[in-house]
């Protein structure tokens, strides 16, 4: 929600009017300096929707204000201009809303234009949320990375590296949400405080590593569609796309990261498919390359795969995983009941070329059981396991 700045306004003074943490008010308007405010200046004000109210016979501003729990200096600064002694029946104002539900709806079948869109929503309630591209896909879609905080603690999470896979994506667009609730009205998550949380640390999510994949599984391809034809034949004749992890060139994105490539192709199928494929050589795919540069750009802390399915956490690669690994993976187990594994007989993934590359914790969460692709009816459960792993990442 954007107001006007008047004489005597601060970023302070709007931090106490509206209850909002200074820093998220400084931090969702990076183009202004907080010690240079000028009259007239526009002002976003985050966590807060702006919604129109018809003026009605008996209405004052200060009745208005209290019967919705708001300062009247709230309604002033939404409505620069307005007269609170002339109000006219059947004039509109603006009301501040403060949001308190979630903008995200993750119960449901949720593809790339879904979260695109829930992410364009999300960053104008919450203006401190960044939200880039980091490549584009095979078909063209974007693959965008969201950012929250500015603490030292480089934190990196991201899900649907495999098409079939993909309600991790609204288990992740459930947290970011969760977050950002909590961030501007000062509430916890499970007990834990948020705000303390964004000061110390960066947190970047990429919900869906696999934009095209996804859209396959849930939505397939129409005719006229340039690689329906190849994906069939890679797909046996089927157009029943429920068992396809791969992006649409039939690559595993998860078997493309240099982290002993070579042994993981040597067992696995050697051609384009729904699965296993790990291309003709390591980081042939747009989205693994766009995984690999973020992942050396941001230089992350930790980072966090999520995958489905087996309630289990894989945290280890060839012995090359830090000390500190092993009492991380301890609390996700004590928060989630998920069992940790250290090590499996499986090369090539992004967390092991993080391991491998880093020496810093790198960990695969298979959230859920049952078969690929989980119902959306597990949901919940789903996100109630999980969520104890995402604080955690943050807090530990």
């Amino acid at each position: 929600m954007e107001v006007t700045v008047r004489r005597g306004d601060s970023f302070w003074y709007y931090s106490q009017l509206y209850k909002i943490p200074l820093q998220l008010i400084t931090h969702s308007n990076r183009n202004i300096n907080p010690a240079a405010l000028s009259i007239g200046q526009r002002v976003q004000i985050p966590g807060f929707v702006a919604t129109g109210y018809q003026i009605k016979a008996g209405d004052t501003l200060w009745g208005i204000a209290r019967s919705r729990n708001l300062q009247l200096d709230v309604l002033l600064l939404a409505n620069p201009g307005i007269n609170p002694n002339r109000l006219r029946i059947g004039q509109m104002v603006r009301l501040p809303t403060r949001i308190t539900w979630r903008l995200v709806q993750g119960r449901r079948n949720y593809d790339h234009g879904a979260m695109v869109n829930d992410l364009g929503r999300l960053q104008n309630v919450y203006p401190f949320l960044k939200v880039a591209s980091i490549g584009d896909t095979v078909a063209g879609r974007t693959i965008p990375e969201a950012l929250v905080g500015r603490g030292g603690k480089r934190v990196h999470y991201n899900g649907s590296f495999h098409a079939n896979e993909w309600i991790t994506t609204p288990v992740l667009m459930t947290f970011l949400n969760d977050y950002l609730l909590a961030l501007t009205n000062q509430t916890g998550i499970r007990g834990r405080a948020a705000l303390p949380l964004y000061r110390q640390s960066t947190l970047s999510i990429v919900p869906m590593v696999n934009p095209d994949g996804v859209h396959l599984v849930l939505n397939g391809l129409p005719a006229n569609d340039p690689w329906r034809s190849r994906v069939i034949a890679w797909n046996r004749g089927s157009t029943n796309f429920s068992g396809w992890k791969a992006n649409i060139r039939g690559v595993d994105l998860n078997d493309q990261f240099p982290a002993k490539w070579e042994l993981e192709r040597a067992r696995n199928p050697k051609v384009p498919g729904p699965r296993d494929y790990g291309g003709e050589r390591p980081l042939s795919e747009p989205e693994a390359i766009a995984m690999a540069n973020l992942t050396r750009r941001r230089d992350f802390s930790r980072v966090i795969a999520f995958h489905t399915q087996g309630q289990v956490i894989y945290w280890g690669f060839e012995n090359r995983e830090p000390p500190e690994s092993a009492a991380l993976v301890r609390e996700f187990a004590r928060v989630s009941g998920y069992e940790p594994v250290k090590t499996i007989e499986s090369y090539a993934g992004y967390k092991d070329w993080f391991i491998q590359d880093w020496r810093r914790p790198g960990f695969t969460v298979e959230l859920g059981r049952g078969t690929n692709p989980l119902p959306i009816s597990q949901f919940n459960q789903i996100y109630e396991e999980a969520l104890g792993i995402l604080l955690a990442g943050l807090y530990v």
